[in-house]
């Protein structure tokens, strides 16, 4: 049974989160850091996986990238919550997923490797999108961000009080990689771009 759980996430959801853990795990202590120095500091990373036993780390919607050294000092595997399907992998998936006209969406369990959105896939939570309708990257990344929470209460409680690896699903990563900096570039139509080229990449990127 995990002893600590560090759990990597956003100042408004870390206490939610960490209730639910705690819920089905009392004894467990939650260590809640929202950036990459205090996750180092969370961990003895001098003295390896051996010198965290018990301690599992968990990831929420975070866009935070866990350096290497922080994996490698681990005890067991680590898990993201990705607020996107396997079909797109890394940043803005939701305005990436409305810019190509995609019909599904979903958000993604998987364990954390040294790249990012490469881990064995635990479940995805796919949803339709809804035809006729013309949603804006916010509302879509509301609609995954409400698929994770789901995902998190499905698992909370192995997380919380098993040790053991979660099993891998046949689910495997497809998509394209995109980083915040491509979304930028499409954030900023060229000159010439038609009108609704330039609505396109509004609703699916904002202004």
């Amino acid at each position: 049974m995990p002893t600590e759980i560090i759990l990597l996430t956003g100042d408004v959801e870390g206490p939610h989160l960490a209730a639910v853990l705690m819920a089905h795990n009392p004894t467990v202590h939650v260590n809640h850091v929202d950036g990459a120095d205090s996750l180092r500091a969370a961990l003895d990373l001098a003295g390896g996986a051996a010198a965290n036993a018990g301690c599992r780390l968990i990831a929420f919607c975070t866009g935070v990238v866990v350096p290497p050294d922080v994996l490698a000092a681990l005890p067991g595997p680590a898990y993201n919550f990705h607020p996107g399907p396997p079909t797109y992998p890394g940043s803005r998936a939701a305005g990436f997923a409305l810019y190509e006209g995609a019909t599904r969406f979903g958000a993604t369990l998987h364990v954390m490797e040294r790249r990012v959105d490469e881990g064995a896939i635990i479940d995805v939570d796919w949803f339709d999108l809804p035809a006729n309708v013309k949603l804006r990257h916010d509302e879509l990344e509301v609609m995954a961000y409400q698929r994770c929470i789901g995902l998190f209460q499905k698992y909370a409680a192995h997380l919380a009080a098993d040790d053991a690896p979660l099993p891998h699903s046949a689910e495997t990563w497809s998509g394209i990689k995109r980083t915040k900096a491509d979304a930028a570039a499409l954030r900023e139509p060229p000159r010439d771009a038609s009108e609704q080229e330039i609505r396109r990449r509004f609703r699916a990127f904002g202004g």
